[in-house]
């Protein structure tokens, strides 16, 4: 999916890594230029509304940018690779919220590996509850 026209008052550059924090999550897309911004969505949104405007639109006033780089500096692919890499993969790729969402979409295209650090984090409390649940049952 591709926003148009959404960051008119801020300063982004072609490649650039977008993190856009929610309430519940944190939402990620690659910035294209021109006001476009490349990322993937779950396929449920256009079926809560039928207005495109309210699919495109980006309210927020906390945008980070290129903030995961600290974390992969040492895989950090050149701004123009990103951008090809996530014009190419638009519309390409299915959603998974496990497997394949907005942040596993961004790291691969800004870092060559597609990696979700809510997922590992989710999955690690998943483990060590379903851990603690097998320690009390079996007593």
């Amino acid at each position: 999916v591709l926003f148009g026209g959404c960051f008119t008052y801020l300063q982004f550059h072609r490649g650039d890594l977008l993190e856009v924090p929610r309430t519940l999550f944190v939402h990620f897309g690659i910035y294209l230029g021109e006001n476009r911004v490349a990322h993937l969505m779950p396929d449920i949104l256009p079926a809560l509304t039928d207005d495109r405007r309210q699919i495109q639109r980006v309210v927020t006033n906390n945008i980070l940018v290129n903030h995961m780089d600290r974390l992969f500096k040492d895989r950090l692919l050149g701004s123009e690779e990103a951008a090809r890499r996530a014009e190419k993969l638009v519309g390409a790729t299915a959603y998974s919220l496990l497997w394949n969402n907005c942040e596993h979409f961004v790291t691969y295209c800004r870092y060559g590996a597609p990696v979700s650090l809510r997922v590992i984090d989710f999955l690690k409390i998943s483990v060590g509850t379903f851990s603690c649940t097998l320690k009390i049952t079996k007593k």
